[in-house]
């Protein structure tokens, strides 16, 4: 419960004086301006944050260790960074861990958005069922924040602009700028079908 109020009260009412969506209120940023509202707010990071409750965010050192994986509760993991030279589900034999591994490349050029909606539901399936889900990349600042901020837009309802101030309030975070043009056409396409429903 102490996360939740945390959150709630992490949830900034202040709005930036660009274009508005009139469904809620809330802004809708150009890229520069997203860029700008990722470098607000906390900068540092651990090996692994809790950004949303019992999902967190980390790099590829949290992922390997498997003591601090125990520590947290770690139940479901989602790889970002899925490569043939590291591994995958074998690393985590004998600990009760559901793996899902994707080979994503940190490049604007990269198409993240086909992985939005599977990522989104294998971290909806998890805390549904009551695990502590693990969304790692190699540092844990790009791919797998980018794959958080969808599952809050699709999941948990909430805009861009929303769930970027959720994620940085406890961990910074730096999509490249081609996954933040993918986040953006996912949230105008977000916001258009919550107005038809």
């Amino acid at each position: 419960m102490a996360f939740m109020s945390r959150f709630s009260r992490s949830r900034s009412n202040s709005r930036s004086p660009s274009r508005r969506d009139s469904e809620k209120g809330s802004p809708i940023l150009s890229i520069a301006e997203l860029e700008r509202l990722l470098y607000t707010g906390k900068t540092a990071c651990n090996h692994a944050d809790e950004v949303w409750p019992r999902l967190y965010i980390g790099d590829q050192d949290i992922a390997s260790n498997r003591q601090e994986l125990i520590k947290l509760g770690i139940t479901h993991i989602l790889n970002c960074a899925q490569s043939k030279w590291r591994g995958g589900a074998e690393n985590y034999e004998g600990m009760n861990i559901t793996y899902h591994g994707i080979e994503a490349h940190d490049s604007p050029s990269f198409d993240m958005s086909v992985n939005f909606y599977p990522a989104a539901e294998f971290i909806h399936k998890a805390l549904s069922m009551g695990g502590t889900v693990l969304v790692h990349c190699a540092v844990g600042v790009s791919r797998s924040a980018t794959l958080v901020l969808a599952y809050l837009m699709i999941r948990q309802n909430m805009t861009l602009v929303e769930a970027i101030k959720t994620v940085k309030d406890h961990r910074g975070v730096t999509p490249n700028r081609g996954f933040l043009r993918q986040l953006s056409g996912l949230d105008s396409i977000l916001r258009a079908s919550r107005k038809t429903t």
